[in-house]
This record gives C-alpha cells, sequence and structure tokens, in this order.
C-alpha cells in the first residue's frame, strides 16, 4: 500500500490537494499542527471513497526537530508522492517586520522543508514512481517589495528544488522532484500574513486562484514530465523546464 503525504493540509492548497488525489484512489498522510481539521478532513475523505486510507499526523513544522520525528514516525509506510505544502508568509517592510514572525516562517519555509526533501530522496532515490513536489511562490520568482523576507523564503525552496532535480537527473534517480509556484490564491495565507481576522479576495484582489484551482494545477505538474508548475503574471499557469541557470560540478 502506498501513501501520498502533504503537509499543512488541514486548509487551503494542502486540503484540496488531499481531495485531489484521495479522487484519484491515492491513500493519505495529512500532515498539520490542528488534529481537529484533519480528522474533518479524513471524514470528508471517508465520505467520498471509504477505500482509501487516511491517516492523520500532528506536527509542528516551525519546529524543526518536528521534522525529523514526522519522518521517523513514518518509516513503516510505503511512500508514494511527498508534498511539502506547508508555508508562512509576512507582509511587511523589513525594518517594520515582526522577527519572531520571521523566524518561525523560515523554519517552516527552508529548514524543515530542507530536512524533509533531504530524507525521503535518500530513501526512495531509486524508487520508480516517486516524487518530490514543493510548494513555493510565483514570489519564488520575482522580489515583491512589502514581502521581501517571504519572497526570499520562497526563493530559497524554488532554486533548492531546481538544483535537487537536476542532481537527481544527473545521477539517473528514479525520483522526480518539481516545484509549484502558485499566485495569489483564496486560502488563509493571506490574513495570517497580514495579521488580520478576516480577508475579502473579491474586493481586494483583481486576480487569484482558489484554493481547488490550485490543487488541480498541482495535479497537472504530478502528471508532467516537467520539473516547474507556475503562475505567470497574467493568471496563466504553466508547465516548464527549470527556470533558474544550473552549474554543473559533475
Amino acid at each position: 500500500m502506498k501513501y501520498t503525504v502533504i503537509t499543512g493540509a488541514s486548509s487551503g492548497i494542502g486540503y484540496e490537494a488531499a481531495l485531489a488525489f484521495a479522487a484519484r484512489g491515492k491513500n493519505l498522510i495529512l500532515v498539520a499542527r490542528r488534529t481537529d481539521k484533519l480528522e474533518e478532513l479524513k471524514s470528508t475523505i471517508k465520505d467520498i471513497d471509504p477505500n482509501v486510507n487516511v491517516i492523520v499526523r500532528s506536527s509542528d513544522l516551525s519546529v524543526t526537530e518536528q521534522a525529523y520525528t514526522l519522518y521517523n514516525t513514518l518509516k513503516e509506510y510505503q511512500i508514494e508522492t511527498w508534498i511539502n505544502n506547508a508555508g508562512l508568509g509576512e507582509a511587511s517592510f523589513i525594518a517594520e517586520q515582526n522577527l519572531d514572525k520571521v523566524e518561525t516562517m523560515l523554519r517552516v519555509n527552508i529548514e524543515s522543508l530542507t530536512i524533509l526533501s533531504t530524507l525521503f530522496v535518500r530513501d526512495y532515490a531509486d524508487v520508480e514512481g516517486t516524487q518530490l513536489i514543493n510548494v513555493s511562490s510565483a514570489l519564488g520568482y520575482a522580489i515583491a517589495v512589502g514581502s521581501v523576507a517571504y519572497s526570499a523564503s520562497k526563493y530559497y525552496v524554488s532554486a533548492f528544488t531546481e538544483g535537487l532535480a537536476k542532481e537527481l537527473e544527473l545521477k539517473g534517480a528514479k525520483i522526480k522532484a518539481k516545484v509549484l509556484a502558485p499566485a495569489i490564491t483564496e486560502t488563509e495565507f493571506v490574513k495570517k500574513s497580514i495579521d488580520a481576522e478576516e480577508f475579502d479576495f473579491k474586493a481586494n484582489m483583481p486576480k487569484y486562484h482558489t484554493a481547488k484551482q490550485m490543487a488541480g494545477f498541482m495535479v497537472d505538474l504530478y502528471d508532467s514530465n516537467e520539473v516547474v508548475g507556475i503562475v505567470d503574471q497574467n493568471y496563466v499557469f504553466n508547465l516548464r523546464g527549470q527556470i533558474y541557470p544550473v552549474i554543473s560540478e559533475f
């Protein structure tokens, strides 16, 4: 029995991705801090397809030690796809930003993502049909004034994943590494980034995607042979090869 792991699965893109992969009959391991939300999602999936096996794991990936703990608790399962979707944002000018919030963001967006990606690739590099999908951002390819620290963290995710994809290709590995780069998406992410209780997308955003649309784009990336799935400035989703230039030392 094979599983798809999705971090940050309690809401937004992760939640909808879980539904999308479940619709394909994929067994799931759902990870987030909010166990109650994961249990609700598990019940929803069971109502849709009782044959899909769903495992719930609570983990706070802002504590990097928990990334190791999470991975070690999943060693008994055969994992087919690992999706690092968990991420945090911070929307303020650098001189005004909350450094506690920034440190937490960097631990989730960079440290835990790197740990989980590395451990998964070590164990599954030569397993046919396996994939690692790291969720970056369109702002991982363009600097956003007022969200520079967040943008820089997603530059890391994009560069790290694209570089990993090239290393795996050069070594003839069977696993594939891919990066999904959404633009503004209708999730809890924006209001958490700006510390707001509510955020009206229709009133404030001329263009955006729903979480369900982005989950569909993730599935498109999963099905493709491309490394990058990115939303462009016109809010069109594109599948394409690597964007960053790569210098090979092999």
